[in-house]
């Protein structure tokens, strides 16, 4: 929503918003746009008279400014509808998908295509470092050349009066699938669902369009074997897009049907990162950039905020890191690459189980697994329906707490040097992560 009060901005109209909470990176990045943005839902807000109101999909039905505006027959729209109606109905749209990743590949590939020229707008639901901004309207280039919008396709439903997930709304012609797992337990049903959801998207491709989906999930097989009407390409796959680890993940060698296409030099690391980079390229190719150029951009990819971003780093050897894993595969995924990486020192994994889906306790069991890696783990258990105390009571290196103040000094005090330090969450955490920089300073 931040995003698309940015482009809403850039359009010439006067923006601004409300929501219960706000904090960055996107509450600095509206204040830098001149977006007044305004805590809490009083009705009184309608006061301010806007052209249309923009519901975001965590509003729902007694909301008071919604009551307000219903009871008013105010104007109203979602923000996917607004999006396609004002902005990409006209553009080529590259759009990604799936259940990890989204925000670094739509991230990535949007910086190929900026690297080489094509200027292109862009939303995506992160900062990423190469940018200043989470969204941006494409830059007119040449006449006769497609303006290009990327966009971070989200399956969540897009309000609370349209239940069609938000991709539907975006009409791509590129469309990356990069995995599909189930989350989302407060509106899907279960993996078949979501299912048929994504194919709804499929089914809306046009015919020259292009899928590049991951070969490695069995769920996104399962759904293009649904009906597909547009070319298919895979990739983490031989034979289609594939990479080879060279001298640890900072080096790869990418393929295409195993002819090599370029070596990958880079900061980031693990097979997710890989994957991605590999679903990028690939979609790059759809729009005319050569895997050679578009290889080249990647070596300067500087990653997205809150994906692994270093956030302090000490003389003995403590680094911090913010990062937004929250779904057990993505915390799995990303503390299994910092153990392939780390030469010493312990890893210290710092969750918060917020997503709807955590705090329903759908995949509480899956939780356990996914922090093998960790050799200690800080859980904030916080607005839990299950009791993470007896989840991780028989885990020795786990401590369970809902004071958030507790839990940062405690990770103060049991530090050890050399220890990697990774605070995972989707939202704000409380700030544990300052308080925890502070206490080490």
């Amino acid at each position: 929503m931040a995003g698309i009060a940015s482009l809403a901005k850039s359009s010439g109209h006067k923006v601004t918003g409300c929501d219960k909470n706000v904090y960055p990176p996107m509450s600095t990045q509206l204040k830098e746009q001149d977006i007044t943005i305004i805590e809490g839902f009083n009705k009184d807000q309608v006061s301010l008279n806007p052209d249309i109101y923009i519901i975001g999909n965590v509003i729902s039905r007694g909301n008071p400014l919604m009551e307000a505006i219903l009871t008013k027959n105010l104007p109203f729209q979602s923000g996917p509808q607004w999006l396609y109606e004002n902005i990409l109905h006209e553009k080529w749209v590259l759009a990604i998908a799936g259940t990890h990743g989204k925000t670094t590949t739509t991230a990535m590939l949007t910086w190929i295509l900026e690297y080489n020229k094509m200027a292109p707008g862009y939303l995506i639901g992160g900062i990423p470092t190469n940018f200043k901004s989470s969204a941006r309207l494409p830059i007119e280039t040449k006449k006769n050349v497609p303006s290009f919008f990327i966009i971070e396709a989200d399956e969540y439903d897009t309000a609370f009066f349209d239940k069609r997930s938000k991709f539907i709304h975006y009409r791509p012609r590129t469309l990356i699938l990069n995995n599909l797992e189930f989350d989302h337990a407060d509106i899907f049903d279960n993996l078949e669902h979501i299912k048929k959801h994504f194919h709804h998207l499929i089914r809306i491709l046009p015919q020259e369009g292009q899928i590049i989906s991951n070969a490695e999930s069995n769920a996104l097989r399962e759904t293009l074997d649904m009906g597909t009407w547009s070319e298919i390409e895979y990739f983490s796959d031989e034979k289609g897009w594939s990479y080879q680890i060279n001298e640890g993940w900072h080096s790869l060698s990418i393929s295409y049907k195993n002819k090599n296409q370029g070596i990958l030099n880079w900061d980031l690391i693990g097979h997710h990162n890989a994957s991605n980079a590999l679903a990028a390229i690939a979609a790059a190719k759809h729009v005319g950039i050569t895997p050679e150029n578009a290889i080249e951009a990647l070596s300067l990819f500087k990653g997205v905020k809150k994906r692994m971003e270093k956030i302090a780093s000490y003389d003995n050897g403590i680094n911090l890191y913010d990062d937004f894993a929250h779904h057990p595969t993505a915390i799995m995924t990303t503390l299994a690459g910092v153990k392939k990486t780390k030469l010493k020192g312990r890893i210290i994994a710092v969750i918060e189980p917020r997503s709807n889906t955590m705090k329903l306790g759908s995949m509480k069991k899956e939780l356990i697994n996914s922090l093998k890696d960790a050799d200690k783990v800080y859980c904030y258990a916080n607005n839990l329906s299950w009791n993470a105390k007896e989840l991780f009571a028989h885990s020795q290196n786990v401590i369970v707490s809902d004071n958030i103040d507790l839990l940062a000094n405690k990770i103060a005090q049991d530090q050890q040097n050399e220890d990697q330090i990774i605070f995972m969450s989707n939202g704000s955490f409380a700030n544990i992560q300052t308080k925890v920089v502070t206490l080490l300073q």
